[in-house]
């Protein structure tokens, strides 16, 4: 594997956002300077597809030093200049040298069709961004953690439960893609299983054939009034955080009808007692995808040392913004980073 550097020009831009590296989350470096944290914008071939990255340095960076390092895996529809950048840059602040990048298929990475949701790649994403992280000049191999939000988060518990160079697993709001596309959120499409697998297959099967490539609706094209009507609170707050407040262009609710195929034989919190190694989940306590972060960490028999951290009044996507959250989450994740992997 070889580190690339990605040129500014080449970089996604967002309309009205002056910021050159496209990103759209609060306090976000707006520019490189001497002693203070740096984001690095990289490509990498993951087995054969090319990975767009930014890695994010503590301020003061020495290449010829050795820092600890985590890999931050983004949620479903998000990109690594969202809330993935957010946490990817405190951990930088915080002493960390840090990697968010692109799913394959998926935000500025390269992968045809677009939009592809396969365990197995979302998985190997994050077995890929310890592999490019720990060629990066400066990251002591021997300290890399893992964390992941949302979806992002269901699929770090995943790779964490195999992978020994992570020494750390840490997640926020995991959310268990496989659970909730087979059963439908809070088991919601229990029911109609057999129908969406037949879907699958059709859509699989005009894929093919180059007929088409059929998508899941996007929630981005509703109107706010429509959204409001949503069933749950996640669907309706992602809906202002990823189509209105934090919108980017590479940003998308869409997935591919087949990767249900895969999906629904697909769940995070089995084989849990893997995970040998110290082990955080955060999650709001008023989340209604908490009963995924709870079913996970109750299967996480293998390690003694795990903690279930809750944000009083908080929402799944609230965790992904607010600052009264943001601020006691990356308190409690550099906390735990500190005991667990920086003095490792």
């Amino acid at each position: 594997m070889k580190l690339e550097k990605i040129k500014v020009e080449d970089i996604v831009k967002v309309d009205g956002n002056d910021n050159q590296w496209g990103l759209v989350y609060d306090n976000a470096i707006a520019k490189n300077l001497s002693g203070e944290v740096n984001v690095h914008p990289v490509s990498y071939d993951l087995n054969g597809i090319k990975v767009a990255a930014n890695i994010y340095t503590p301020a003061g960076y020495d290449p010829s030093k050795k820092y600890p390092a985590v890999t931050v895996a983004h949620p479903n529809g998000g990109v690594k200049e969202q809330v993935a950048g957010l946490f990817a840059q405190a951990l930088a602040d915080s002493g960390y040298i840090s990697i968010a990048a692109d799913a394959a298929y998926q935000g500025q990475s390269a992968g045809e069709p677009r939009m592809v949701d396969r365990p197995e790649y979302r998985i190997e994403d994050i077995h890929g961004m310890c592999d490019a992280i720990s060629l990066f000049p400066g990251v002591d191999y021997d300290r890399i953690g893992a964390f992941g939000i949302c979806g992002g988060g269901g699929y770090t518990l995943r790779a964490g439960q195999t992978d020994k160079r992570f020494k750390t697993v840490a997640t926020l709001s995991a959310f268990n893609t496989g659970l909730v596309r087979r059963n439908g959120f809070v088991d919601s499409q229990i029911n109609t299983i057999q129908d969406r697998l037949k879907a699958a297959s059709e859509a699989r099967n005009k894929r093919i054939r180059g007929i088409e490539v059929e998508y899941t609706p996007d929630l981005k094209f509703l109107e706010p009034e429509e959204a409001d009507k949503l069933p749950f609170d996640m669907y309706k707050e992602g809906y202002y955080y990823y189509a209105v407040n934090y919108s980017h262009p590479c940003s998308s609710f869409i997935y591919t009808q087949d990767s249900l195929l895969q999906l629904a034989t697909y769940d995070a919190s089995v084989n849990m007692d893997l995970i040998n190694v110290p082990l955080l989940m955060m999650a709001g306590k008023l989340a209604d995808s908490f009963y995924l972060t709870e079913k996970a960490y109750a299967n996480a028999t293998g390690t003694s040392n795990k903690e279930l951290f809750l944000i009083e009044n908080a929402h799944h996507i609230e965790t992904y913004w607010k600052p009264e959250y943001v601020i006691q989450e990356i308190k409690k994740l550099v906390k735990f980073l500190d005991k667990n992997l920086k003095g490792a």
